[in-house]
């Protein structure tokens, strides 16, 4: 049986809702900024397949638990956890499950505003034609011109979290689905349009070329491991915003089809922008594998010497910035809820202080490219940005997805998982089991291990 626990939050209008905020969740600077710029680094087609294989094994199944454990707690991922270790019978430390998941995604949010700041700061830089005719040089003083002002970087962090505080006071129907159902479609359009405009590049065929086709010689062990750390990331996994979404699921809508269909949307998304990406980089004759700069620094200089340039770089960021912003909805989203439940304020009340605590961290983020960026600020040989973003992404979140699934796979019962499933005990449900108790946790402990280096020494 499905759990009938009240709902307090309000609840999605429908599973197309659902799928377009999850979607939009997911949906962020990882798919627009971080795959681009990871698959040329690794090499194109090989990286690319094995990355789909491992969205499948990894994402699909954790995806599924998360939603379930969150639409049969129907509240924050603490209170979630919390009932449903009373319900199985299990302790009552998995509440702290939940815990990490609100700080993970708060401090995500934290330095995740940041670069979007960046995205608005340049919006209006491209579309004032600031980059055209620049040279390599000139572009790449305009970056560092940006980061290392302390004062732009904090208005442009500033404005970003208000616009997100602002979507998510107004609550699930009013504040949440409205905003995916406008953004996501918009973000959807510019994708087209853009990959419209790398057709005609000149070098259309070459980028389809290296972003599909496998070049088997370029993998190697560690390229796997990047693929399955970015599969389970891209999700928006171990946050606890897929399961604070899924607690405002419907109970008739399946699970299994809609985690499907988020995967799908997501996988989508990440693949027309690197064929919008790629032919502007070739067409250019410049680095792929440019890695982080691709973005900020790379494709500026593309759109820079391109025919329309100036619109079109502005569309990019414009993208860009709504990808971004459905993210960051979604990352304080969990701490709201709770904030809500346990301390009974207004929802309005409750995201001014749950995004008052992101801007207030992401100080350390934006001094991080500026006055603190010298060794004294540094800890570990990381400065506060990079600190953040290694706890946050390489700790919390494959500890996060890990606990998720042996909960789910390994602590509910069997009955329970069937009954919130809504499936029957038949090969789909049999096929999904097996891969999140035995496949799902080893590869998200290979990826933990590599992100702190443990595999290091084996694969050299």
């Amino acid at each position: 049986m499905s759990s009938s626990r009240e709902i307090l939050h309000g609840q999605w209008s429908s599973r197309w809702a659902f799928m377009l905020a999850a979607t939009g969740s997911a949906v962020g600077l990882g798919n627009i900024w971080k795959f681009p710029y990871i698959t040329g680094v690794n090499g194109g087609g090989a990286f690319v397949l094995v990355y789909l294989i491992c969205i499948g094994l990894i994402g699909v199944p954790i995806m599924m638990a998360e939603i379930l454990l969150g639409r049969r707690g129907r509240r924050s991922p603490i209170n979630t956890m919390r009932y449903l270790a009373q319900e199985e019978g299990r302790h009552g430390g998995w509440r702290f499950l939940g815990w990490m998941g609100i700080v993970a995604g708060l401090l995500i949010l934290s330095f995740y505003s940041v670069i979007a700041g960046w995205a608005l700061a340049y919006l209006m830089r491209a579309g004032a034609g600031l980059f055209s005719g620049m040279d390599s040089e000139a572009v790449g003083a305009v970056f560092q011109q940006l980061v290392s002002d302390p004062e732009r970087l904090l208005a442009w962090h500033t404005l970003f979290i208000l616009l997100t505080a602002i979507v998510v006071a107004r609550g699930v129907r009013s504040g949440l689905e409205q905003a995916v159902r406008y953004l996501m479609p918009l973000l959807l359009v510019c994708l087209l349009v853009l990959v419209g405009y790398a057709m005609n590049s000149g070098a259309f065929q070459q980028g389809l070329a290296f972003l599909f086709k496998p070049d088997f010689t370029r993998l190697s062990a560690s390229t796997v491991l990047v693929a399955m750390g970015h599969a389970f990331f891209t999700l928006s996994l171990g946050m606890g915003a897929i399961m604070v979404y899924g607690s405002y699921l419907p109970r008739h809508v399946s699970i299994a089809k809609a985690s499907l269909g988020i995967a799908l949307a997501d996988t989508v998304v990440a693949l027309l922008a690197g064929m919008a990406i790629f032919p502007l980089v070739f067409a250019n004759n410049l680095a792929p594998g440019a890695g982080p700069g691709l973005i900020f620094q790379t494709l500026p200089l593309a759109f820079g010497q391109m025919p329309g340039g100036t619109f079109f770089g502005a569309l990019f960021f414009l993208l860009l910035i709504f990808a971004a912003w459905t993210s960051a909805i979604s990352l304080v989203e969990p701490l709201v809820a709770y904030l809500v439940e346990n301390l009974r304020m207004t929802r309005v009340r409750a995201a001014a202080l749950a995004c008052a605590l992101a801007w207030l961290l992401g100080l350390g983020s934006v001094f991080s490219f500026n006055i603190w960026s010298g060794e004294p600020y540094q800890l570990w040989g990381k400065t506060f940005f990079e600190l953040l973003d290694y706890l946050a992404t390489n700790i919390m979140l494959p500890l996060g997805g890990l606990l998720i699934v042996i909960f789910a796979g390994w602590l509910m019962r069997r009955e329970s998982v069937l009954g919130e499933l809504e499936m029957n005990d038949g090969p789909g449900f049999r096929l999904w089991y097996s891969v999140s108790r035995y496949i799902t946790p080893v590869a998200v402990l290979l990826i933990f291990l590599h992100a702190i280096g443990v595999l290091e020494p084996l694969l050299k």
